[in-house]
């Protein structure tokens, strides 16, 4: 193997099995009645951005949506569902909705930052699953929603189980991204320099 070779694949690897360095993870969905199990028949639409600081345990949650059929009635995060990406399970987060979640409305934004040490962040049954504590509540919402078993879920007076939904995804680090997009420019280049 060429030392280009070997470079572009040690750029990978690194770029792989880097730690997480960054005190803040991010997680991403867009919200759609399709996605709600059972699917709901709707116009609406959203996205949702929950980025997690691990040393200040903090979550922030930045949502938008647009037309809904009715009013919006609850928001909150729901976790941790048996299989990734699929199926419904009890509420994470908050246990009626999010403070200050603009109730009533069919279209909108949020934005709030919120203590996550604190027991009243979760649900009875939350925490009690996760060792009654709110330590242990975080480590468990942060490890649900990394396998990909947790959703951001609106609902309405139209469909009061969810008119939209989407499940959250981890956002990979921009140094993990850059790296591996070296890595990968380098085995592209060494491609092209064998056909010569």
């Amino acid at each position: 193997m060429r030392t280009s070779t070997h470079f572009a694949v040690s750029l990978i690897v690194a770029a792989l099995s880097l730690p997480a360095q960054a005190a803040q993870i991010v997680y991403w969905a867009t919200l759609d009645g399709a996605s709600e199990s059972p699917p709901v028949v709707s116009p609406g639409t959203g996205n949702v951005q929950v980025l997690f600081d691990t040393a200040a345990l903090t979550m922030n949650v930045a949502a938008d949506f647009a037309d809904l059929v009715a009013g919006t009635t609850v928001a909150h995060i729901h976790c941790c569902t048996p299989v990734p990406g699929e199926g419904t399970i009890g509420v994470a987060t908050y246990p009626a909705t999010f403070p200050g979640w603009p109730a009533g409305a069919t279209s909108g934004s949020y934005l709030q930052t919120f203590d996550m040490s604190l027991a009243t962040s979760y649900t009875a049954a939350f925490l009690a699953a996760n060792g009654g504590t709110a330590a242990g509540a975080f480590a468990g919402l942060l490890a649900g929603l990394t396998d990909g078993r947790g959703y951001f879920n609106i609902h309405s007076s139209f469909a009061p189980s969810g008119e939209i939904r989407g499940f959250l995804y981890r956002v990979p680090e921009p140094g993990t991204l850059m790296l591996l997009g070296f890595g990968l420019i380098a085995i592209g280049f060494v491609r092209v320099k064998r056909r010569d």
